[in-house]
Formats: structure tokens, sequence, C-alpha cells
């Protein structure tokens, strides 16, 4: 089939290259000459592992091209999908639908009768039903896809779903985009066919909930820290529990990046547009015991130094907002790193694929090219972004350039055990205090 791809960020660039794997022929659009420039050429804009060689497979198989003209999208496909962003509103916790409004206004100029438009960006409740009445208009058809990527794991969540949802009051259009999708639903995975509005909160209730559960664990290791308990042992007597289960009980510096914090804070904006604000206040405290987690990682360090950061030098691993990708939105590793730096310290971050978009959006900090050159005199180091190169890490080797043996694991990824044996005092979050062997 011809599809088309409207948007190549993330979402869109990931979408693009995945339906050309299946055997789609495939044009993305973006409105960013430079960017379309650079996908043409085999060259993601972005890391994500794995990407980089789906794209430029498909493009040398002829599969997949990109442009930056309507034109050529309405003359190209029957199948359009929305992949633009929904960034939080400056100033507010609602929805920014500029991106999607105008990518629909310049489609349907363009689009042939008898289209489907199938919308995959995360959108407030009724937004579907907004924008169907424009597309009925148009003589095309709309179905509601939502996307459910994790960055670091994309392209096998686009090639191999755990579900796959589509809202619509067309049958048809349901039945054309089954067909889009018919080598993944052959496979045996679950199909769900809904209304519009459901299919919405499918991809907002999702990540409200994994919020709340990360959250929840983060709790309780504040309460684990008051009261000498270990967050880590009570997580996996918890996991135990066929109700509630290990994923995402996590204990750590929590979550940030360009989904869950903005999504769960666009949640609660429409649920108070459509008067069940109370529905959703539990997503305020699971908001705020994030945001707490950024705080309580610099108390740590601060009480390793003696109750100041001023003067102190600390080394900061990480700066993307997870591993396995150069994201730093809403990043807990940069948002610490620099709260650090204003309470006085001199730090260092080093990141294996964030440094780039570090160094762009947060340019007062210093960045180095090695975790031990961000250890280097240090006072304190801080373990921020859960990289598998930092877990590997000699303890023993980084003991020889820093200044003071002292880490804080905002992650509780690393083996407290060797830390410990090779003369570091060792701090974590939700974890009881234990200084070097003695």
């Amino acid at each position: 089939m011809k599809l088309t791809v409207i948007g190549t960020g993330y979402l869109g660039a990931t979408h693009a290259a995945a339906m050309a794997e299946i055997g789609h022929d495939v044009l993305g659009i973006d409105v960013d000459p430079a960017k379309v420039d650079r996908l043409n050429a085999g060259d993601v804009p972005f890391f994500e592992p794995g990407l980089p060689e789906l794209l430029r497979r498909n493009e040398e198989a002829g599969r997949l091209r990109f442009t930056t003209s309507y034109d050529d999208i309405g003359a190209f496909g029957d199948v359009h999908f929305l992949c633009v962003g929904t960034p939080q509103r400056k100033g507010e916790f609602a929805a920014d639908m500029t991106y999607v409004d105008g990518a629909v206004s310049a489609l349907l100029e363009v689009i042939r009768a008898g289209s489907v438009v199938v919308g995959k960006s995360t959108v407030p409740a009724g937004t579907a039903a907004r924008i169907s009445q424009r597309v009925e208009r148009a003589g095309a058809s709309l179905v509601w896809n939502p996307e459910f990527l994790r960055e670091g794991f994309a392209v096998a969540d686009t090639l191999t779903p755990d579900r796959i949802v589509m809202g619509s009051d067309s049958a048809s259009a349901v039945e054309t985009l089954c067909e889009v999708y018919r080598s993944i639903l052959d496979t045996g995975t679950p199909l769900v066919t809904t209304d519009f509005a459901t299919a919405e909160l499918v991809k907002v209730a999702a990540n409200s909930f994994l919020a709340t559960k990360i959250s929840f664990i983060n709790a309780m290791a504040e309460v684990c820290e008051a009261t000498g308990a270990d967050v880590i042992d009570l997580a996996l007597a918890l996991s135990h529990d066929v109700r509630i289960g290990g994923r995402f009980l996590h204990a750590g510096l929590g979550f940030g990046g360009g989904c869950l914090p903005k999504d769960i804070r666009a949640f609660m904006a429409r649920a108070g547009e459509l008067g069940v604000d109370q529905a959703l206040t539990f997503l305020r405290e699971v908001d705020a015991i994030n945001m707490r987690r950024r705080a309580r990682m610099v108390d740590l360090a601060r009480g390793l130094c003696d109750g100041s950061l001023a003067g102190k030098r600390i080394g900061v691993l990480g700066a993307a907002f997870k591993p396995n990708t150069d994201d730093i939105r809403d990043s807990p590793a940069l948002d610490v790193a620099l709260s650090a730096q204003q309470a006085g310290a001199a730090v260092r971050v080093y990141d294996p694929q964030a440094m780039g978009n570090a160094r762009i959006d947060y340019p007062t900090l210093a960045y180095v090219d090695s975790a031990f050159d961000a250890a280097q005199g240090a006072d304190v180091v801080l373990h921020l972004t859960e990289w598998s190169e930092f877990r590997e890490i000699d303890p023993a080797a980084l003991g020889e350039v820093v200044a003071e043996r002292r880490i804080v694991d905002g992650r509780n990824a690393l083996d407290r055990g060797r830390w410990r044996d090779a003369g570091w005092t060792y701090r974590a979050l939700g974890r009881p205090y234990q200084g070097p062997p003695s």
C-alpha cells in the first residue's frame, strides 16, 4: 500500500521506517527542509537503537523517502498517518494542539476522496471527534490509532506491539487500517476496535498508570528513608504478588522525557475542562512525588559534602532522561545537575549520547568526554542515568581519580557491594546509609 507519514520526529520517522519494513511504500513529510535532507540521506537526527539501519535499508530498497511538499503526499497515498507533536502549552498543563490542527488543515487541502486519515499523536479526549468532522467534509475517514512507543525500544514496539488500538465510526476505514497492519496482526497481536474517545484515552490512561506505579514506589522510598527500611527489598517482596508485579516498581530518580510528564498534566487539564477534575486529583501527587525525588537527590549529595555544595566538585554520570536515547526533555539528570550548580558546586557532566542536546539546552553546565573525566577530582559522584556503561565501571579504578570516594546512586542500579568493597561511601534513594567497610 502507499502510505504517508506527516511529521518526522521521533514517532513519525520510526513509524515511516517500520511501515516500509513490512512492505509498504512510504512517503514522509516534514516542514523542516534540513531534517528532510538528513532523512533522505539515511541520517536519523536523533538516537534510537536500530532505527538508522531500518531507515537506510528501506531507502535503498526504494520503499521510503521524505518530502516537504503536501502536494506530493496528496498525490502519493490514500492512507495518511498524523504523527506530529503535542507539547505542553507554554505556561499551562494543557496540550498544545497547534501542530496537529495545522497538519490536518494542510492535509485536507490535498487529500483525495475516499482516503483514510490515521491519528497517532497523543491528544486530549474529544480531539478525534472534532477532526473527524473536518475529514468527513473532505470525503475521507478518520481512525484514531494511538502509539505506545518506548524510547530505546521504538523499532520493536512498532513492529511487534503488545496491542493495536483503533477508534473510529467507519468500519471500512478500520478494515483499511487492518490491511496496513496485516502482517503484524497475523502474528497474533491483539486488536482492540473502539470509539474515538476510548482510543484517545488508552494512551493517556496507560501513561498515567505507569507514572502512578513509578511514583508509588518512590513514595515508599521516602518512607523507607524515614524508617531505615530498604526500598529495593520492599519492591522485591511486592513484586511476588501477582496482582502487583515487578515492572516499573523500581525506585529512583523518577520519570522524565517527552511523554509521561506532559501527558499526565494534559490529562489533568482536560479532565478539568470536562468537569471531572476530581477523578484525576491523584495525578497531582504523582507529579509532585516525581519532582521531589530530584530535590532529594541534591539533598543526599549535600549531606555527603558536610551540608553544603558550595565550592564542591561534582561528577554527573548521565544527561538523557533514560538510557538508550539522546532525549533530554524534562531530564531528571540535568535538573539535578543544574540544581547542584545553582547551590554553588562545580559540575561536570558526561553522557554516552545526549551531550549535544544537553549543551544546547543547558549551556551553563560543563561537559566532558568520559565518565572518568567527569569524576576527576570530584567530591561526590552522582549516577543519574542508567546506562550500561556506568553499571560496568570499575569502582576501584574510578576511585583513583576522585577527591573523595562518595557516590549517590540515583537509579539504584549499581552493585552496592562492589562500590563499598572498593572503599566508596554509597548513598541511594530509599536505602539505608552505608559508608565504606571499616
